[in-house]
């Protein structure tokens, strides 16, 4: 059995990481800690608060004690808003504290994007515009190239976590460019672990989403390679496991 940490803030798509569980169809456990969301605002301020070394801290044991390999910040947004540099100072911080190999979600898009060869990427994002083109900056720090930039202008992730399969689709097809060679969205309150194969189908390229990568994150981390076409192109780069 691997086990995988997960330090998730507040309370929103957390239920992606059982689904997540089940379609991967492996011996692999996903284990969710929630930390403290604080004030619930896509907001550089709020952000950074919420990304703090503390309320990172305080979620580590749980995960250590139940016998976690990796731990992921579940984050985009309170990763990217420190910057390429920052957020590489956050996740070594986090590494130090729980005394195992970290990451955060912001990395794990860029790692995801190319592990599947994506130089080119499109971005929708449910944040406001500022927010979002801080997440496109740290893209393109990480050697991507961001083709379009499709900002939803929601401030909490109590909102996004309401959105569903027809809102999800909207912003698919507005952020989507001819060129890009995966479509990104970013946000881990967003519910999407049930709609990476219809969106793949509908767009014709690799869908990379946040929960979606932070989990095979944490596989990467773990050095776990699990093949689960149900999860898109992402998880059908690795060799099948036998359990």
């Amino acid at each position: 059995m691997t086990a995988l940490g997960f330090l998730y803030p507040g309370h929103s798509a957390e239920d992606d990481y059982p689904r997540i569980e089940q379609l991967l169809g492996s011996d692999v456990r996903l284990d969710v800690v929630h930390t403290d969301i604080g004030e619930d605002a896509h907001r550089p301020d709020a952000l950074r608060r919420m990304g703090s070394a503390e309320r990172l801290a305080a979620g580590v044991e749980e995960l250590r004690m139940a016998g976690a390999e990796s731990v992921v910040w579940a984050c985009t947004s309170g990763s990217f808003v420190y910057g390429w540099e920052g957020a590489h100072d956050q996740v070594r911080t986090l590494a130090r504290t729980a005394g195992m190999p970290a990451s955060s979600t912001s990395f794990a898009f860029v790692h995801a994007a190319r592990e599947i060869g994506a130089g080119r990427v499109a971005v929708g994002a449910t944040y406001p515009d500022d927010v979002a083109g801080l997440f496109a900056e740290f893209l393109r720090a990480g050697g991507l190239e961001v083709t379009g930039l499709k900002g939803a202008g929601i401030i909490t992730a109590a909102e996004v976590g309401t959105w569903g399969e027809a809102e999800i689709f909207a912003l698919a097809r507005q952020a989507d460019t001819a060129d890009a060679d995966a479509l990104l969205l970013p946000d881990t309150a967003l519910h999407t672990a049930a709609h990476i194969t219809s969106l793949e189908k509908e767009l014709g390229k690799p869908i990379l989403t946040a929960n979606q990568v932070t989990v095979w994150e944490g596989l990467r981390l773990a050095d776990r390679r699990v093949n689960a076409p149900n999860l898109g192109a992402l998880f059908t780069k690795e060799p099948i496991v036998q359990v």
